[in-house]
């Protein structure tokens, strides 16, 4: 593939791109993770081990859905030409959607609820596709690992900073209906009725739209092309040739399998591993949130070491360091249960202090995910620079498309699987301890995908 140069965006459009990440974050860290998730599993279901299965279920047809679309999408926007008419049609969609959790009240009907977060995963997951298809428009190859990091890492403040707003000033403890502040909750919430978690939904999609914004205004788009119903038809041919295509680009191709299969491990470990903390440990919102934080802190150093490496070592290296740190983790996480840690090879002492995060095993459990918060960011901003170092400006609609089929292909398989086990077993451990088999697999294909992926796999 040639090289193509590629004038730098203004400070102002770098950083309106940059932005968006920072706009997103709150959706998987608040929504997905660390709040509205652990509450829907551990008090609105009507028992963890079946709020799990739920949860994993929904997470599981949202990536069908991206699977099945994203490619289309992307297709279709190489030929209409600009990204933000789309991303702000799903904005729509997420912020609505987002906004319904309100009414997800403890005995509230299971299905809707899983319905209005699988609609706003969709549609946060098809903005995100229109929003890295600009990233090789507006910056130089040479600076792309570097932005991606640093715009992941940001998006991780961002998470953070809206989690600490929602831990401080929202959460509240069901028996004295006070924050860890001392305070009572903002706006009168109630956390006997959940409405400290059911409240993060019309913030996170407030946080969205204000966020947004300055993409909108001052980051350069691509120039118009063709009107939507042509473009759809040509775009559905493009897609078929490039399906085509990618099969000869042999490296490109064995990076999208990769990715298809380790990033299934990713999102089902960020996705599942608050609530699966919040059943085994029986942690409150304000712990959660807590726990939350700190990854979200570690997350952000991450990031920007990794900005750093990406340059030093490239994309390819980062992504490995990230994927061996991610299983390390995840069996960390597996093994450790109250009293144990390592499978039992490891015994902990079951006395409780009292305070949070009281015993030894919920601390044993902190330390692997400090591992996995070091891990998460720099895993998915440096394949997504990887990729963006491997295509051009011009096929970067479609190509990103791949990515977000190959991010979400086999996405539903690892959910489905944690689900699935742990329904049938009643263990959400043994349920969980599939996440390692796609994060080594993943990492396997990848050792010997060329670098930048454009080049021929040995």
């Amino acid at each position: 593939m040639a090289e193509v140069a590629v004038q730098r965006a203004s400070g102002r459009g770098i950083w309106g791109w940059m932005l968006f990440d920072w706009a997103a974050q709150p959706l998987f860290t608040v929504i997905t993770t660390f709040i509205f998730g652990p509450y829907f599993v551990s008090r609105m279901a009507s028992n963890p081990v079946m709020g799990q299965a739920a949860w994993g279920y929904g997470i599981a047809a949202a990536g069908l859905v991206i699977a099945v679309l994203s490619p289309i999408l992307g297709s279709i926007a190489d030929q209409t030409g600009p990204r933000k008419p789309w991303i702000g049609f799903f904005a729509v969609i997420q912020i609505t959607s987002l906004c319904m959790l309100w009414f997800a009240a403890p005995g509230s009907n299971v299905f809707l609820v899983v319905l209005f977060f699988s609609l706003a995963s969709v549609a946060a997951e098809f903005s995100t596709v229109f929003n890295d298809s600009m990233m090789p428009r507006l910056m130089p190859k040479s600076e792309i690992g570097r932005i991606s990091n640093i715009a992941m890492g940001l998006g991780y403040l961002g998470g953070m900073i809206a989690l600490i707003f929602v831990v401080l000033f929202m959460a509240g403890s069901p028996d004295t209906g006070k924050t860890i502040l001392g305070l009572s909750p903002v706006l009168g919430l109630d956390p006997r009725l959940g409405e400290d978690a059911r409240a993060s939904g019309p913030m996170s999609a407030a946080w969205y739209l204000l966020f947004i914004l300055p993409m909108f205004f001052f980051t350069p788009d691509a120039m118009k092309g063709i009107p939507f119903r042509p473009a759809v038809r040509e775009g559905l041919s493009e897609l078929k040739s490039t399906l085509a295509e990618v099969r000869k680009r042999s490296g490109i191709f064995r990076f999208l399998v990769a990715r298809m299969i380790y990033q299934d491990g990713v999102n089902a470990l960020l996705a599942l591993g608050g609530t699966f903390a919040a059943a085994m440990f029986l942690w409150s919102i304000p712990e959660i949130g807590l726990f939350g934080i700190i990854l979200n802190i570690v997350a952000i150093i991450g990031c920007l070491v990794a900005a750093r490496l990406d340059t030093v070592l490239g994309s390819k290296g980062v992504v490995m360091i990230a994927l061996v740190m991610l299983s390390v983790a995840t069996i960390g996480i597996v093994s450790t249960g109250p009293g144990f840690t390592l499978f039992g090879a490891l015994p902990l002492s079951t006395a409780d202090s009292g305070g949070m995060f009281g015993t030894a095993a919920e601390k044993a459990y902190i330390l692997y995910g400090l591992l996995i918060g070091l891990a998460f960011g720099p895993v998915q901003a440096s394949s997504r620079s990887y990729m963006a170092r491997s295509v051009t400006p011009a096929e970067s609609g479609r190509y990103f498309g791949l990515y977000a089929l190959a991010g979400r292909a086999t996405s539903f398989l690892a959910p489905f699987m944690v689900a699935t086990i742990t329904a049938a077993s009643g263990s959400a451990r043994l349920g969980m301890a599939a996440i390692i088999l796609f994060l080594g697999v993943g990492l396997a294909i990848l050792v010997r995908t060329p670098y930048p992926a454009d080049q021929p796999a040995e």
